[in-house]
């Protein structure tokens, strides 16, 4: 697969699978443009690896989860470099439940996981000007295919970024296809150790490893370009349970 000459752009980039896309994309040839929020020392890594590959590289800041910076955002794409790829990967993830969820809560899971890709997927539309077909790759959740009780604000962002994703596909065919991820069991949550007994429900009985999911970012970016609307679940088979 090759991205040689083609931008990406990727939200939540300092670490974790943000970091690991870009890494992946840069090795296949990608500039990169990269969006952090308060991870400067860890963008600046992930921005120096980036480069060590032999690709240029941008960085973006703002606070996902405030409107106004938002739209801040999506200004300072009018002054990059033509974008060929939309990597929809920032995400609160708190374990909230029903009752427990308070108006904070649910505003900024909904501005982070929902509005921001929103937004970002209409400006990417509104600049795209590249003869091959453009790209959106929106990261969700194996939850937002089987919605629950747990995680109660996060399910719902996830979902709603599920309908955006196909509704998306719809509106911005046949010039840019839209697809998601839905991982399940990949990495634990920060300063938490892999948990096995998540395992018990995950029908492959193991823990997704990261060069799987670059690997399907991968086929997403540079794959055949008749898939649009589509979810691919990088679960082992959890939301069949």
């Amino acid at each position: 697969m090759s991205l040689t000459g083609k931008t990406i752009f990727i939200t939540g980039a300092a670490r974790r699978l943000g970091r690991a896309a870009a890494l992946a994309c840069a090795t296949n040839g990608a500039d990169l443009v990269l969006h952090y929020n308060t991870s400067l020392q860890d963008i600046n890594q992930t921005a120096n690896e980036v480069q060590s590959l032999g690709r240029r590289c941008w960085l973006v800041q703002a606070d996902l989860s405030n409107r106004l910076e938002i739209a801040s955002l999506t200004q300072k794409l009018i002054d990059l470099p033509s974008l060929y790829g939309l990597i929809n990967n920032a995400s609160i993830f708190k374990s909230v439940s029903f009752q427990g969820t308070s108006i904070e809560d649910w505003d900024s899971h909904m501005t982070t996981n929902l509005t921001t890709p929103f937004f970002l997927t209409q400006k990417f539309a509104e600049l795209y000007s590249l003869p091959e077909t453009g790209r959106v790759i929106n990261l969700v959740d194996w939850r937002a295919m089987r919605p629950g009780k747990d995680h109660f604000p996060y399910t719902i962002s996830k979902t709603g970024l599920v309908a955006l994703t196909r509704a998306s596909a719809l509106a911005l065919a046949p010039r840019i296809v839209v697809n998601a991820i839905a991982l399940g069991a990949i990495l634990p949550p920060e300063n938490e150790p892999e948990n096995d007994n998540i395992l018990r429900q995950v029908p492959l009985q193991r823990w997704s490893t990261v060069e799987e999911f670059t690997s399907v970012v991968m086929f997403l970016l540079d794959g055949p370009s008749y898939i649009t609307g589509e979810v691919i679940h990088l679960d082992g088979g959890r939301h069949l349970v």
